[in-house]
């Protein structure tokens, strides 16, 4: 009796020539989608070679031969593929090499490369040289292989030149690389830049992950009432976002009474009682990676709000509709600083962040700071039309017994602003 070994890291079983095509990947209209459950209005080929396209041109502009993509989000945005997600946050084990011209290729968790080689965007998938690397502690063993691998391939697609972009990897891998030749350099940041103009079909993806994020926040609205957890709440939101097509939430913002201040607590046990405030943040990854990001605070009945919520839910409501009304294209990230809504002395120690941020596929560039906080946390840009934006809001004095948390997000336009997040605001606190 014969035994067959079988290589985990072997690629003979991926039919590279037929590229392990998706019945729907080959549609010629080139609007399905490879899943059933996904929106048929949103062109899925026209999404993900309208991103590379514009990676590519970015990268031929600024000298690159190629690129190295560690990060799951670029490489969702260059090529459209997502496995594991979650793992590889932060296993840096799967990785993309991007020529500016040539074959793509995509060095995978073994026995996965069926996931991804359904796309026309990948032309090879190879065994990943780092898999498993760092939990056998073998690092410094693997970073040869790899940076042999990567050179070669730079070397041959690079077009003459040694420029070679890394958006994440350990120093080891960095070092290697440069031993064999490349000139390294950190391209996180150009990348986030790139990301930040959104094409037709991705405000279209934000559009459909907003609906869903909305129908979970309407499902956590209905379930208030006394008694009710904020960490059942919270999983409310999250069966919902799941149920709409979405895939996750990256933060655990919702709280109640007391812990609504100051802002950035999670979620927890603690069971909600009449007449207080429950505020929430969305942060999530919905409809095919795209992110959904505005808050609202509501109120657990019955009884109607204080004058002290209803003052606190008024400024909220008007630092966002304000500083939504100043934003036009074309206009410095300074200037809306310098413009935006003048925070009440009180509340300036437990001010929000930001203005406002980018949104993309997770919270992006733009980050515009408060006027206070410029030279910390603030660099000079300009809107211009295609960003996606959140403005911000977090009214709580320290000290104070509840905080309001209120957050809209919005499209830059050639004319202005498009309001993305619909959800409406709470009469309650608005009324006279």
């Amino acid at each position: 009796m014969s035994i067959v070994v079988f290589d985990p890291d072997s690629t003979e079983d991926v039919d590279f020539k037929d590229r392990m095509r998706h019945p729907a990947a080959a549609d010629p209209a080139g609007g399905m989608w490879l899943s059933d459950t996904e929106p048929s209005f949103i062109d899925a080929d026209a999404l993900r070679k309208g991103r590379l396209a514009k990676l590519r041109a970015w990268m031929r502009e600024a000298g690159y031969g190629g690129v190295v993509l560690f990060d799951p989000y670029n490489q969702r945005y260059a090529t459209g593929s997502r496995n594991m997600f979650g793992y590889f946050l932060r296993n840096s084990t799967r990785y993309f090499f991007i020529p500016t011209d040539g074959p793509i290729v995509l060095f995978e968790y073994p026995q996965s490369y069926h996931v991804s080689m359904v796309l026309d965007t990948i032309d090879e998938a190879r065994p990943s040289k780092l898999v498993w690397s760092s939990v056998s502690g073998r690092d410094d063993e693997t970073a040869g292989p790899f940076a042999d691998e990567i050179t070669e391939l730079l070397k041959k697609h690079g077009g003459g030149s040694m420029k070679l972009g890394l958006d994440r990897c350990s120093h080891l891998q960095a070092l290697a690389l440069e031993k064999r030749g490349c000139d390294v350099k950190d391209c996180q940041g150009e990348i986030l830049a790139v990301r930040a103009v959104k094409t037709p079909e991705e405000v279209k993806c934000l559009q459909v992950s907003m609906a869903g994020a909305e129908a979970a926040v309407a499902a956590v609205r209905e379930a208030i009432k006394p008694g009710v957890s904020e960490n059942e709440l919270f999983a409310i939101m999250y069966g919902e976002v799941i149920r709409q097509g979405g895939e996750f939430i990256e933060t655990r913002l919702l709280t109640s009474g007391q812990r609504t201040n100051p802002w950035f607590n999670e979620a927890s046990g603690r069971k909600i009682r009449p007449g207080e405030l429950l505020a929430l943040d969305t942060d999530t990854i919905g409809c095919y990676g795209y992110y959904s990001d505005f808050s609202r605070t509501f109120r657990c009945g019955p009884g109607k709000p204080t004058p002290y919520q209803k003052s606190l839910y008024r400024m909220a409501h008007d630092q966002v509709q304000h500083n939504i009304g100043i934003v036009r294209p074309g206009m410095a990230f300074r200037e809306i600083a310098e413009k935006a809504w003048k925070i009440p002395d009180r509340f300036v120690d437990q001010r929000y962040t930001s203005v406002m941020h980018g949104v993309g596929m997770h919270g992006e560039t733009p980050f515009i700071a408060h006027a206070m906080d410029y030279e910390t946390y603030g660099r000079d840009g300009i809107i211009v039309p295609g960003m996606v934006v959140s403005v911000e809001s977090y009214i709580g004095e320290k000290g104070g017994r509840e905080g309001v948390k209120l957050e809209d997000e919005i499209l830059i336009t050639e004319n202005g602003t498009e309001l993305l997040s619909r959800f409406p605001y709470e009469d309650e606190f608005l009324d006279k």
